[in-house]
């Protein structure tokens, strides 16, 4: 048993100093191991023995315990790769998987149709005028000249619910044509609220959580002072944070994070604090300056219909320009396809001769809103670079999945799953309600969960939120809070009839408090 053991140890040990050779991380920490071991704290005479000690003493042992936290959350996040005939298969529902394919060919022949309407190429390089205007304009992107009349989104929010609702269960026979309510066909298991408050019970039992309160400044997310209580918090925050040691920062996490350490925790458990961050910023910026892009547009006009529109976020609308096109270029990006059910649209571009190339770069199209993944995470840095990188590192982790068809647990599927489920459970009225007059409960909350919330709750009580998020590695908190949404103005959805009517009893959620709802749900049933 003891030889299994070793052995098994050794296994695993190999396949983690493999899996770390892929890492971002990997050459900044080989050169500070190459460093230490030229050190006198290093002694030729017992190599491997004060080598070992030397690690243990500096910040070495808590970058690789780091680098472990990460790539075991990465693993976990892969738990449904299925190897079948040397070929990986990330979706084991054949119907969701051609699904899936289906959806991407659709957006692929929409781009692909919208560059013959406008005349237009999917890429080309940027002429020598061009890239020097967009240079000296790349901190004012917002005056740099564009034509976007004729450009319309590849899709939006509700075209993809529509894609959702049109999905069919092969092993499900359709009883009548009538309303599916439930999405009872779909045959995908989801937390019920036990399980949920389990998942939670930090934050249900927390009596000091920040984020309880209405005091703070909403607008500005700045305050004139703050409370004991929020002191206490940052002073404990600070030391958790000199450590650098990530999974005591994301414990630290599930009571709220201060507005001060928000960005540094985030860059710490997400992992998006890397040396090397800025000469490779630097070139994809280089990217953006040579090559013009169908994609670009896209982008350019997201931000203008989405948070340029919205008084939260319009300030932040050079910087998104300028880290949304970078994003659009980063290949590292398309390590999100070994986790996802997507595949990244191939398409010829034209050139001499023509080559069959990934679109865009990065392998990710942008829906309506797509913008708005990026747009809080600007109240927490004022430089570009760690921003984004960790609204980079917050899309790998999470945001991905809430535009794929997939049968994960965490998927824009399950979520939606989720949501109704509790809303049939545990409020009965709303769910009776609805159906009585043909209102599809998930076309109601559907926008904000597709994007996290973002546009929809104040920047302040989003990013409590979004530590939730992060703290406990889930995005189960999203439905979890539509329904809490739903049960707090439960008493004027009961007095209208119409969805049209239900939007507007829903369209402006500037007063509610986040952390309170998510507590009120998980404490007791949700009845409020």
């Amino acid at each position: 048993m003891e030889e299994l053991k070793d052995k098994s140890l050794h296994l695993t040990a190999e396949k983690l100093a493999e899996e770390l050779q892929k890492m971002d991380i990997y050459n900044e920490f080989y050169e500070d191991l190459q460093m230490l071991a030229a050190s006198q704290d290093v002694s030729i005479d017992d190599f491997k023995k004060t080598l070992v000690q030397a690690v243990n003493i500096g910040s070495m042992e808590t970058n690789l315990r780091n680098a472990v936290f990460h790539w075991l959350r990465s693993h976990g996040n892969n738990k449904q790769i299925v190897v079948r005939d040397e070929i990986t298969s990330r979706e084991s529902l054949d119907y969701l998987r051609k699904a899936q394919i289906t959806w991407e060919r659709r957006i692929q022949k929409s781009l692909e149709s919208m560059c013959e309407e406008i005349g237009i190429n999917l890429s080309c390089l940027r002429s020598s005028a061009d890239r020097d205007e967009m240079l000296q304009k790349w901190n004012e992107l917002s005056t740099y000249n564009t034509s976007l009349e004729r450009l319309r989104p590849v899709y939006a929010p509700k075209d993809f619910l529509e894609v959702l609702f049109s999905l069919h269960n092969p092993n499900y026979r359709m009883i009548s044509d009538d309303m599916i309510w439930d999405f009872t066909y779909l045959p995908l298991k989801v937390k019920t609220l036990p399980e949920l408050r389990h998942h939670y019970r930090d934050l249900a039992t927390a009596d000091l959580l920040l984020g309880l309160t209405c005091c703070q400044c909403l607008t500005t997310l700045s305050c004139g002072s703050t409370s004991q209580g929020e002191q206490e918090r940052i002073a404990l925050g600070e030391k958790v944070l000199q450590h650098q040691h990530a999974p005591v920062c994301q414990e630290f996490l599930k009571l709220g994070a201060p507005r001060s350490l928000r960005g540094k925790l985030w860059a710490q458990i997400l992992g998006s604090s890397v040396k090397t961050s800025e000469q490779h910023y630097s070139e994809l910026k280089q990217r953006v300056l040579h090559f013009d892009m169908l994609i670009d547009k896209l982008i350019t006009k997201d931000v203008q219909l989405t948070a340029c529109n919205d008084d939260q976020y319009f300030v932040f609308e050079d910087v998104l320009h300028q880290i949304m096109l970078c994003f659009t270029r980063d290949t590292d990006v398309l390590s999100v396809f070994n986790n996802s059910t997507s595949h990244p649209i191939l398409t010829s571009l034209k050139g001499k001769p023509p080559i069959e190339a990934i679109y865009p770069p990065n392998g990710i199209i942008p829906f309506h809103g797509f913008t708005m993944y990026a747009a809080p995470v600007c109240y927490l840095f004022n430089d570009p670079v760690p921003l984004y990188y960790t609204f980079r590192a917050f899309y790998l982790r999470y945001w991905f999945r809430l535009h794929v068809i997939s049968s994960h647990p965490q998927s824009i599927l399950g979520l939606c799953i989720l949501f109704q489920r509790l809303l049939q459970r545990h409020e009965t009225k709303i769910w009776s309600h609805f159906m009585s007059h043909n209102i599809h409960p998930i076309r109601v909350v559907f926008k904000w969960i597709m994007k996290g919330f973002s546009g929809h709750l104040l920047p302040e009580q989003l990013l409590n939120l979004w530590d939730m998020v992060i703290a406990y590695d889930s995005l189960e908190v999203l439905p979890l809070l539509a329904v809490a949404i739903l049960s707090f103005r439960k008493d004027n959805l009961l007095q209208v009839n119409t969805l049209q009517n239900v939007d507007s009893v829903l369209v402006d959620l500037s007063s509610l408090n986040v952390m309170s709802l998510l507590q009120l749900a998980l404490k007791g049933p949700i009845k409020m």
